[in-house]
């Protein structure tokens, strides 16, 4: 911890070898971060992440019939229930820059770079992509600065930035919706250790080294390499807030867990499902990959390791297979349904699969305790993808989901309708 064992700051942690564990917000704090005008609220920062989900959605189960307050959510949002007055259904966001614009086929690559930029990407599969910087980029760059990560970026299926991936786009277009500038795609991390422990290096990257081998060595946890900081830091602690320590490391090491039980599970081999092997560490059930690198997203924003986030639930034109809702056939090949009812009741299922794995994030944001609020309070969560329906490859009146309160500055529990084509860029500004 902090040398000075009597002052408890934002950015106390708890520290082994190799190890840094950040801290959430304790209210015993709260005071110390007031603004200066000492009648306002303490400041809570505010959180942004971004959701992709590729190959549209089946809009007639996606779209409620009312606007305003008291929808009724209609069958693929029904897993939002819990937390409908904590987010916004927006209909009628447009990208214009996802069309073709004379550049022909190649709607899934566009589908994704644009999703955060807004901008045409140039048609090529070699070196010289061209997309434009990234609305979560953009933020990273103006405050970035006072978080140990600028961004966070991750992602559960595997992506290259060479070669081609749809109709003459570069991959890089397809694999990552996050760019750091026109030509610099910044690549996700899929592996949840790999995030996991991001999160908590600290030192050298010698350090960090020896600290992995020496848990791995010895079946360690990460809490047992700050064990002494977190008992002498729970002495100095309230009831309430030692009482959210315990929850949180609770917590992390519950994270941990589920990620060596991933782990041991996991051996890599091809995957039926994706056609590529799948990394060892990587989860075999698709659910439990989502939910944690979640967790890891949740994370990071209770520790205020990083305010921005990205994460794409699957990459553009990704033809997984969903047998654990007992649909084997491609997401991909059932998107071009052609109107096919039994095609389209499973684009449905597919759909409502992602939305209650959204669900599960959204709920975790609301269960934490943050200031006067929770950390989905101080958080705006986008969902949403940049084609509307995968059988036309449209790109006008996107499914689109904004959840959290963004510090106050926002007023959930709506579905708005806005004129068609007006421009999603709107939104991000």
């Amino acid at each position: 911890m902090n040398s000075d064992q009597h002052k408890l700051t934002r950015r106390t942690a708890l520290r082994g070898l190799g190890v840094s564990l950040a801290l959430p917000m304790f209210d015993s704090i709260l005071p110390r971060i007031a603004s200066a005008d000492e009648s306002a609220a303490p400041r809570v920062p505010t959180r942004m992440a971004f959701i992709f989900v590729p190959n549209g959605v089946h809009l007639a189960d996606w779209t409620p019939r009312e606007q305003g307050y008291g929808f009724q959510l209609p069958y693929i949002l029904e897993p939002l229930a819990a937390v409908q007055n904590e987010m916004l259904v927006l209909s009628g966001l447009t990208h214009d820059k996802g069309r073709s614009n004379g550049d022909g086929p190649g709607d899934h690559a566009r589908s994704a770079s644009v999703f955060l930029t807004g901008a045409q990407p140039r048609k090529t599969d070699g070196a010289n992509i061209r997309s434009g910087i990234s609305v979560d980029q953009m933020a990273a760059q103006a405050i970035g600065q006072q978080t140990k990560f600028a961004s966070l970026e991750l992602g559960c299926e595997e992506g290259r930035n060479a070669g081609g991936c749809d109709s003459g786009y570069s991959c890089a277009y397809s694999n990552n919706i996050s760019w750091a500038s026109e030509a610099a795609p910044v690549s996700k991390e899929i592996n949840p250790r790999l995030a996991f422990e991001r999160l908590f290096a600290a030192g050298t990257p010698r350090d960090v080294d020896e600290g992995q081998q020496r848990r791995a060595a010895l079946n360690k946890s990460i809490l047992d390499f700050i064990s002494e900081d977190a008992s002498r830091l729970q002495s100095r602690l309230g009831t309430s807030d030692g009482r959210k320590l315990d929850e949180y490391l609770s917590g992390v090491r519950e994270i941990e867990r589920r990620i060596e039980r991933s782990e041991s599970e996991s051996i890599p081999e091809i995957s039926a499902d994706l056609g590529y092997p799948i990394p060892a560490g990587i989860p075999e059930d698709y659910a439990e990959h989502i939910r944690l690198m979640s967790d890891i997203m949740v994370l990071a924003f209770q520790t205020d390791t990083t305010r921005v986030a990205s994460f794409m639930f699957a990459n553009a034109g990704s033809n997984r297979s969903y047998r654990q809702i007992d649909i084997p056939d491609g997401h991909h090949s059932l998107s071009h349904h052609g109107n096919d009812p039994k095609k389209l009741a499973k684009i449905s299922q597919i759909n409502r699969f992602h939305v209650a794995q959204f669900a599960y994030l959204l709920e975790r944001l609301k269960s934490i305790p943050e200031g006067e609020g929770t950390l989905l309070d101080h958080s705006m969560i986008c969902y949403g993808s940049a084609l509307s329906d995968g059988n036309r490859h449209n790109n006008e009146n996107l499914p689109v989901l904004l959840a959290g309160r963004g510090g106050g500055s926002i007023d959930p529990g709506r579905h708005l309708r806005f004129e068609q084509e007006t421009p999603m860029c709107n939104l991000f500004l």
